[in-house]
């Protein structure tokens, strides 16, 4: 089982990103899925989860209406679209995935800086 991110960078305040998260080893349509932050000196938090369908979506507050979550299962492939991007959304972003046990991946960073 391995989850697999990318897409992360250098982003100016206000920009964009596009998250993906690449699912192999495990039937990805059948499990619900997240995505998690860490800034440095924190908790890893939660920001988005999806259900295995992709029809039910939720959000931490800190980032509803900024950010989208989606998957593509024909695909195994899971995306996190940030707009609005802050400073204060500087962090590693991991997805994660429960299975038979608890996955997640090597993270991509995400740095919002002028």
């Amino acid at each position: 089982v391995q989850l697999v991110e990318s897409g992360g960078g250098l982003v100016q305040p206000g920009g964009s990103l596009r998250l993906s998260c690449a699912a192999s080893g495990f039937i990805f349509s059948r499990f619900p899925m997240r995505w998690y932050r860490q800034a440095p000196g924190k908790e890893r938090e939660l920001v988005a989860t999806i259900d295995a369908s992709g029809g039910v979506t939720g959000y931490a507050d800190f980032v509803k209406g900024r950010f989208t979550i989606s998957r593509t299962n024909a695909e195994n492939t899971m995306y996190l679209q940030m707009n609005s991007l802050k400073p204060e959304d500087t962090a590693v972003y991991y997805c994660n995935v429960i299975t038979y046990e608890t996955i997640w991946g090597q993270g991509t960073q995400v740095t919002v800086s002028s």
